[in-house]
């Protein structure tokens, strides 16, 4: 003869909750770029937060409407004699982001700078090509 049995999903919820232990914030993730992207009458301008990161260390790439940002904070080791690193918060790594504007950006004219820890981009747009009708012959 069959059994019924009575399935109750709190039951596969909590099961194992409370006999796993339970660590919070052990593990550093990577810093997220985060970036502002405003457009203006002839370019785009974008704030990129990148505090920690030195300038040298930033790379942004243009191809067409796509912008790459990336960049790699090192690790300068301070350790003194007689002195060990029990925990250390801090991220180092390498971070990047990609995005696609709206239109073609023209490489020769953009510009950019970094002050407090914000890259900021001025990217002038190219100027669009009309469409042109071919008549035939």
């Amino acid at each position: 003869m069959a059994s019924l049995t009575r399935y109750d999903p709190l039951d596969d919820f909590f099961r194992g909750f409370f006999v796993r232990p339970v660590e919070m914030g052990s593990v550093a993730e990577a810093p997220s770029v985060k970036i502002d992207v405003k457009e203006q009458e002839g370019n785009y301008v974008v704030h990129a937060e990148m505090p920690g990161i030195r300038k040298d260390d930033i790379h942004v790439s243009i191809d067409g409407s796509t912008v790459s940002i990336s960049a790699e904070r090192k690790q300068e080791k301070e350790v003194k004699e007689g002195e060990r690193v029990l925990r250390t918060e801090r991220y180092f790594g390498k971070v990047s982001r990609s995005f696609q504007l709206g239109q073609d950006i023209d490489e020769g004219q953009a510009s950019a700078k970094f002050t407090d820890g914000v890259l900021e981009l001025t990217l002038p747009k190219k100027a669009a090509t009309q469409a042109r009708r071919l008549t035939i012959q």
